[in-house]
């Protein structure tokens, strides 16, 4: 029987963590550019890419 421990060595838990991590991430861009963040700090500071930052920033 699997553990908690040994579900978070899966590669599908590891793979929907890393996508729930980047959603959230995502989430946060209009937020950002509402309080006047340029795209570019929000890609550095989000550690996103610049084009992933300004397609969010136009939805």
């Amino acid at each position: 029987m699997f553990s908690l421990s040994d579900l978070k060595q899966t590669k599908v838990y590891q793979e929907a963590l890393a996508e729930g991590k980047l959603e959230g991430k995502l989430e946060a861009v209009p937020f950002m550019i509402q309080l006047g963040a340029t795209v570019e700090q929000i890609a550095q500071t989000l550690n996103l890419p610049v084009e992933k930052v300004r397609e969010m920033a136009q939805k």
